[in-house]
């Protein structure tokens, strides 16, 4: 049996299209929370609910299917999860990762996996075609001395790297993952993943329009009916008048992309760093408000939880 099982914080009235349960009780798509913030980690008594570390999440569907959503600090306890955090590297891991951009936040946690360090683990990346090369050659540069004392490419010889475009669509096993490139500074990609009759929308960073600006069409495409969306909400209103171009979203556009997308679930992503645990539950508890007549349910990313579809 479930060791909980709560509906999430929901608009009132919404359905609970998600329970947060124990890993693995119910054979349908799950996922799990291992980092849920944005541009950098933080830590400390404020930070306790909602955890501190950058994005990454786990997609298992149920035929077993890993599916990892970035690549951020959270990344390293999601590996002691599905393999061991020995340093003898524990159980082999067949495992596909979805990385949205390039961004410190988003990559920081890619060399302590530690399934990595099993010599029969695999690991598929893939992410964003880059202007500079292939996306393993840049991701190189950064995972290598002097600033970290291990080369990239000596880390695994099973860790493969797939470069995406926009538009780009793709199985890895059972699901079906459609890619599209959303706004927000540098080449980033938003994800549609389809598995086991339900849907999922992964934009963790995304730059809402402007007053008057037209909505981006791929951004909606992406999310259009889908079960759960995974969407930036990092700013309030007032961040985000002195921060317009600096590629985030506030919760009123989230809960309006929900509404214009006629998603069942929203789950807020992309915690700023100098947002507590207190002012998460005010942004939820706003964000629930304003989805309450669409009948949206509103939860918010917190590391840890799991949640079924």
């Amino acid at each position: 049996m479930p060791a909980a099982n709560v509906p999430v914080r929901a608009a009132d009235g919404a359905p609970p299209w998600i329970r947060e349960v124990a890993p693995g009780t119910l054979g349908r798509v799950e996922l799990t929370f291992y980092g849920a913030r944005g541009s950098c980690p933080c830590a400390g008594v404020r930070y306790q609910r909602y955890g501190g570390n950058t994005a990454s999440v786990l997609v298992r569907t149920s035929s077993d299917e890993l599916i990892v959503l970035d690549l951020g600090t959270g990344l390293r306890a999601l590996g002691a999860a599905v393999s061991s955090d020995h340093p003898s590297g524990g159980r082999p891991v067949q495992a596909t990762a979805l990385l949205t951009h390039l961004h410190f936040d988003h990559i920081l946690g890619l060399p302590f996996f530690g399934p990595l360090r099993h010599e029969d683990s695999v690991f598929e990346v893939y992410g964003p075609r880059q202007p500079e090369g292939e996306l393993s050659g840049v991701l190189g540069d950064v995972v290598r001395p002097p600033f970290f004392p291990v080369p990239l490419q000596h880390l695994l010889s099973e860790l493969r790297f797939h470069d995406v475009g926009d538009g780009e669509v793709f199985a890895i096993g059972d699901a079906k993952v459609r890619a599209r490139v959303v706004r927000h500074p540098g080449v980033t990609l938003g994800y549609r993943i389809e598995a086991d009759g339900q849907s999922l929308a992964y934009l963790p960073d995304h730059q809402q329009p402007a007053p008057g600006e037209a909505w981006d069409h791929r951004a909606l495409e992406l999310c259009e009916g889908v079960d759960v969306l995974v969407h930036d909400a990092q700013y309030t209103q007032f961040e985000l008048e002195h921060k317009k171009d600096w590629g985030h979203s506030t919760v009123e556009f989230a809960v309006e992309l929900a509404r214009r997308a006629r998603v069942h679930h929203l789950v807020l992503f992309h915690h700023d760093p100098s947002h507590d645990d207190e002012m998460l539950d005010d942004m939820l508890e706003q964000a629930a408000k304003l989805a309450a007549p669409d009948r949206i349910t509103v939860s918010s990313a917190r590391e840890g939880a799991t949640f079924s579809i």
